[in-house]
């Protein structure tokens, strides 16, 4: 496996395990919480690097946080950032083991 760089836990945040993601893991797909400020190409290679996968094609998503009422109090949710990285043919990511 390949050295991952340090940094490559700070784009990766968490592996997201939803109904939606788990449909999407049947077509070579694997959903990721990552850092706002993270583009494709360092989403690609920190995938990559930690996980030691080949990439096909990464989407991103913004998410915005919802306004919440708890208590009779406003709150408001995090906004977070998804990425949906595709993986080549034959590469697979088990999210539930962990780094």
């Amino acid at each position: 496996m390949t050295t991952a760089d340090p940094r490559h836990y700070d784009i990766i945040v968490a592996p997201l395990i939803t109904e939606k993601a788990t449909n999407a893991s049947e077509h070579n797909k694997v959903v990721f919480k990552v850092a706002m400020t993270a583009t494709k190409p360092q989403i690609k290679e920190a995938v990559e690097k930690l996980f030691d996968v080949k990439v096909k094609s990464v989407n991103t998503l913004h998410r915005r946080g919802k306004l919440r009422v708890f208590k009779g109090r406003y709150g408001r949710t995090s906004d977070t950032k998804r990425a949906i990285v595709t993986l080549e043919e034959g590469q697979r990511i088990d999210v539930t083991t962990g780094l």
